[in-house]
């Protein structure tokens, strides 16, 4: 028998060994049938079977999408069967190992499991088979499509095309790997689910979920993200998608609408936003999608429903970085702000007291743009990660939080942060890439890679056993919890531009924010 072919429900895939012999990689294997033409904006079907060996050496084409990100493929018009998973595996794929399930982020917008950050190698020779998931982004994944109006007393029906699909291929994805991963040497009773950001975030509607309820039972959430979308606020993004994209805002207007165009479309509505100061709090980051509150699939937020149990039974491994919205200012993707006035505007459209403004303000005048960053990286990620966390543990859930927090500086003097999207190379151990050299801040030291093995050993015990190797929160820890293992080279927290603002002033800031 062939120890690089596998078999799975829809057929038979070869993979490829890894350099090193030691792991095998089947990349590109359809979970689901390509969500266009009369499966568009439905839910995910069945991928249909194959007759003979697939080839399992490339990845998988990448959701519609404007994005080019360095070392994975582009998104080109045409392209259609974008549900598929990618899986490493130690070799020979033997015995009933842990399976850890990875959810890249992007806003719901961009990104694609062939991400070089996102290789699972390093994982699988550390005991786990890696699966990754590529799922709809965008109008296509997450934007609203209204119902046809039901006849009077036709009683509620089924949604034809319903929100959130983007977190149904998610589903569909999971349930494949129940199905098919003992052929890769996994075990389907122990998976633990992961993602960074909006995935992050998608893992955390999962956790919440009664359609994936037993598809997993431990995860891993990095800088999840908090904006929740009501139907009436997707309902608002769709028409002006809709006006952009000039089609009707119903079913047949938007079906006739390309992909292309409607992802050019949400382009043209995020420009419109982003030069727009008096747009609200959309101006700032205009990121379009989020997870619906649609009263089915997600019916309602997850703060609220962990604190009230509903995943106690899902272990929960939290992280966040320190400086986490340094990243989206160096990439040009936030409004920058460089005067009082527009501190205080920002402040007034997020809702924010004058007591969290102040706490975030330096006493030198020329800070005030990293003040900003500061206050914003907390208010989008930190906070409501920690929100997470004392939700979790309230409701009865094992709960772990840490904090990435490498920072060093270059040569030259300039800092490289502790930033949004730096710990994920470290945690799946993809710092050499050279795609990633921007990310990571450079070269690798030897420092840094021990912190990496150690944060990938962190993920191997989590998905394992459900002990990353510190102790879970308190089940009382309210309102001033801080993350219980700090990432750095020496484990020790790095001096930081401010110290960080006491928590007890994020007491009157309501998550999830649900934006305007």
């Amino acid at each position: 028998m062939d120890d690089d072919v596998f078999e799975t429900t829809g057929g038979s895939v070869r993979g490829f060994r890894v350099a090193g012999d030691d792991v095998v990689a089947a990349l590109g294997i359809p979970y689901a049938a390509p969500p266009f033409g009369a499966d568009r904006f439905r839910e995910p079907r069945p991928a249909a079977p194959w007759s003979g060996v697939r080839d399992g050496t490339e990845f998988g084409p990448v959701a519609p999408q404007s994005a080019e990100l360095p070392g994975a493929p582009a998104w080109s018009p045409g392209d259609e069967d974008v549900l598929t998973v990618n899986v490493w595996t130690p070799a020979p794929a033997g015995g009933r190992l842990p399976v850890l399930v990875w959810l890249h982020g992007g806003a719901y917008t961009f990104g694609s499991s062939a991400q070089p950050d996102f290789d699972g190698t390093a994982l699988a020779r550390a005991g786990l088979v890696v699966v990754t998931v590529n799922y709809r982004l965008g109008f296509e994944g997450f934007g609203h499509v209204p119902e046809t109006p039901q006849a009077p007393g036709a009683g509620p029906a089924t949604p034809a095309f319903p929100d959130n699909r983007g977190l149904l291929d998610q589903i569909a994805a999971l349930r494949w790997v129940r199905d098919n991963i003992r052929a890769f040497g996994g075990d389907p009773e122990n998976v633990t689910l992961a993602g960074q950001s909006s995935g992050a975030t998608s893992v955390v509607c999962l956790m919440v979920a009664d359609r994936a309820r037993g598809l997993f039972r431990r995860a891993i959430a990095h800088s999840p993200a908090s904006p929740f979308h009501t139907r009436d606020i997707a309902a608002a993004t769709t028409r002006e998608i809709a006006a952009a994209a000039g089609c009707p805002a119903t079913p047949a207007g938007l079906a006739s609408a390309t992909p292309q165009a409607l992802v050019e479309a949400a382009d043209q509505v995020v420009d419109a936003y982003r030069n727009d100061p008096g747009s609200g709090s959309r101006h700032y980051d205009p990121s379009l999608f989020a997870p619906v509150l649609d009263g089915g699939t997600l019916p309602t937020d997850p703060l609220a429903a962990l604190a009230a149990g509903a995943a106690r039974d899902v272990d929960l491994l939290l992280c966040h970085t320190t400086e986490e919205y340094w990243l989206l200012d160096a990439v040009g993707s936030c409004a920058r702000l460089t005067t009082e006035d527009q501190l205080g505007r920002f402040a007034h459209d997020f809702g924010l007291d004058v007591d969290l403004l102040d706490a975030y303000r330096s006493p030198d005048p020329a800070l005030l743009a990293d003040d900003y960053l500061a206050l914003y990286g907390d208010l989008l990620f930190v906070e409501f990660t920690h929100r997470l966390a004392e939700a979790h543990a309230a409701g009865g859930g094992r709960t772990h939080l840490s904090r990435f927090d490498r920072r060093r500086e270059r040569a030259d003097g300039t800092a490289v942060r502790a930033w949004h999207c730096a710990d994920i190379p470290f945690a799946f151990g993809n710092l050499d890439d050279d795609h990633l050299s921007f990310l990571v801040g450079g070269a690798p030291t030897p420092e840094d890679h021990a912190l990496s093995r150690r944060m990938v050993g962190a993920w191997a015990g989590f998905a394992a056993t459900g002990d990353p190797g510190w102790a879970p929160m308190r089940k009382d820890t309210t309102g001033t919890g801080r993350a219980s293992r700090v990432w750095s080279p020496d484990d020790q927290p790095s001096s930081r531009l401010r110290p960080a603002p006491p928590r007890s002033l994020w007491a009157k800031v309501d998550f999830p924010l649900l934006r305007p």
